[in-house]
């Protein structure tokens, strides 16, 4: 008889309060050896052929989470990679890099006591998105890796149904007057394939072909964004199967209560402030020790 995979067992507490699908908020082990060991584990399931397509989602969770957090805590984050195996060193530096790259943008003294109009939806099958980058690709010459880290940095590969504060719509976050700029825009802004392939376009617009990371600052003028999306986009290109972990990530909101999780299913027409949505959904709110700060 085959024998399943052995998957690593994810810190649980039946105390939690759980969202609709019965998952609470990832908790990260305080002990460094703990978390290293945890983390080397996931690592290992998220790429691993046998692992049941039923077990990702709280693998991809629990992955994003531990990276999140160690973003921020420095100490920590040196500590765990000491206890680190050889071969998980150059994707951990990747991941906190890019993770540090994001926090580097915002100010962390000004977090909003609110929640954004958002309505967090199921991302398109895997499967489809990665036709549609790759059809990009072959399209016009920009690497399908860094137009998947694009997806996952500006929707959570489609996840956020909403429009930024700065007018920005759809899968691939697009300005409208952006997407009417001739030889962009195509079809419809918030259809995720039109998207992405709009956004392989933009990227040749703005010089991606020749410098991609020129091409990058078009797209969101700061070199830690770039830095960050290269960082995402190279994982996956020594290994098509991060891509995996990458599409499980939820959608977090650094709010002043915390490292916020937004499931799908969260849906608000107008902001709503951090408080009452707790009260309603106390599963969103991070534990002690995964939030990060």
């Amino acid at each position: 008889m085959a024998v399943g995979p052995r998957l690593p067992q994810l810190p649980t507490d039946p105390a939690l309060p759980t969202h609709a699908d019965g998952r609470h908020y990832p908790l990260v082990p305080a002990d460094p050896r703990q978390l290293a060991a945890l983390l080397a584990a996931v690592e290992e399931a998220l790429r691993a052929e046998a692992t049941p397509a039923e077990a990702l989602p709280a693998l991809g969770h629990q992955q994003q989470v531990i990276y999140r957090v160690l973003a921020h805590r420095q100490p920590l984050a040196a500590e765990v990679r000491r206890s680190l195996p050889p071969r998980w060193l150059s994707v951990y530096d990747r991941h906190l890099l890019a993770r540090r790259s994001f926090l580097a943008m915002h100010r962390s003294d000004r977090r909003p006591t609110s929640l954004p109009s958002w309505r967090i939806l199921p991302p398109p099958p895997l499967e489809q998105l990665v036709r549609s980058y790759k059809q990009a690709e072959q399209a016009t010459g920009i690497d399908w890796e860094v137009l998947a880290a694009v997806n996952l940095v500006e929707s959570g590969m489609g996840r956020i149904d909403g429009v930024s504060v700065a007018n920005a719509q759809g899968p691939m976050q697009f300005l409208p007057t952006t997407w009417a700029q001739p030889g962009v825009g195509k079809g419809n802004i918030r259809d995720p394939h039109d998207a992405i392939q709009a956004a392989a376009r933009y990227l040749v617009r703005r010089g991606g072909l020749k410098d991609i990371r020129k091409g990058l600052w078009g797209y969101n003028n700061s070199d830690n964004y770039g830095r960050a999306v290269l960082a995402y986009a190279s994982l996956i290109q020594e290994d098509p199967r991060a891509l995996i972990g990458l599409y499980h990530w939820e959608i977090h909101y650094a709010a002043a209560a915390g490292d916020l999780w937004l499931p799908v299913g969260y849906a608000q027409n107008q902001p709503v402030a951090v408080a009452a949505h707790l009260r309603r959904q106390p599963a969103s709110a991070p534990p002690p020790g995964s939030s990060g700060y």
